[in-house]
């Protein structure tokens, strides 16, 4: 099984640049999406392939928004609870498998100035509690944008941005930490150690083309899946977003 996971920073916008090519070349059996900003009803009839399609669009047109194809019919689907003052903005979907629940996630950024980094430590306690809630009933896998870089090899100025910039705090790094120390695993650095592999690039300043960038999508699988995972990438080739896609592919009995 193969699912990946894409920011496509409006999914309108991607459209007209090459996404279909890109779906139908990579074939996946569960296509993740997030900052859609558009509701289904504004999208043209899109990814025939899959047959299930699930939104979690927010109530402000033109922002955040999540989005699940499949291929394959979930048991159920969930659309994750979003604090208070940050309700309607389609950040959670959760499907559940037979065997596993699959979660996407557009996790809030602390802002210019950091001035929202209260509420991103809020979030990321609430966030572990519920996929914590899901793996009481079957293992998780929740890939997403978590808008954090976890070590210093997963952006290029590391000593530069610490405690600065929005993505990597220490209070951001011990969130993402607090998902790998109950039993999440980052699926990518089981596969890959190197450093310079990120999947997003500012639009300022030429950073793609100098691969000035940061490592801030992720898939994270509960410590029980970890024996399925049979890879995890990063296509650091394909444009059309700020962000490139990432995925992993299971080895499902």
């Amino acid at each position: 099984m193969k699912i990946i996971s894409w920011n496509v920073n409006g999914i309108r916008a991607i459209i007209k640049k090459k996404f279909l090519d890109f779906v139908k070349k990579e074939n996946p059996d569960i296509l993740c999406v997030q900052e859609t900003k558009a509701h289904p009803d504004q999208v043209d009839e899109i990814l025939k392939q899959f047959e299930h399609n699930f939104w979690n669009s927010a109530e402000k047109k033109g922002y955040s928004g999540t989005a699940i194809f499949s291929k394959i019919k979930p048991l159920s689907v969930h659309y994750g609870k979003d604090q208070e003052n940050h309700k309607g903005e389609g950040r959670i979907i959760a499907v559940e498998f037979e065997t596993f629940y699959l979660v996407t996630v557009y996790t809030p950024n602390s802002g210019e100035g950091l001035r929202r980094l209260s509420y991103r430590a809020e979030w990321d306690q609430n966030f572990l509690k519920y996929l914590q809630n899901l793996e009481k009933t079957k293992p998780v896998i929740v890939c997403g944008d978590l808008n954090v870089a976890h070590k210093e090899i997963d952006l290029s100025h590391p000593k530069a941005n610490y405690n600065k910039t929005a993505g990597y705090t220490q209070t951001e790094i011990d969130g993402l930490q607090k998902y790998l120390d109950n039993g999440f695993v980052d699926s990518f650095r089981e596969f890959n150690k190197e450093p310079k592999q990120y999947s997003y690039w500012s639009y300022r300043f030429n950073c793609r083309a100098k691969n000035i960038g940061w490592r801030i999508d992720y898939f994270l699988v509960s410590e029980k899946l970890k024996e399925k995972l049979k890879g995890a990438f990063i296509l650091s080739e394909v444009n059309g977003s700020d962000h490139c896609p990432v995925g992993i592919e299971l080895g499902l009995d």
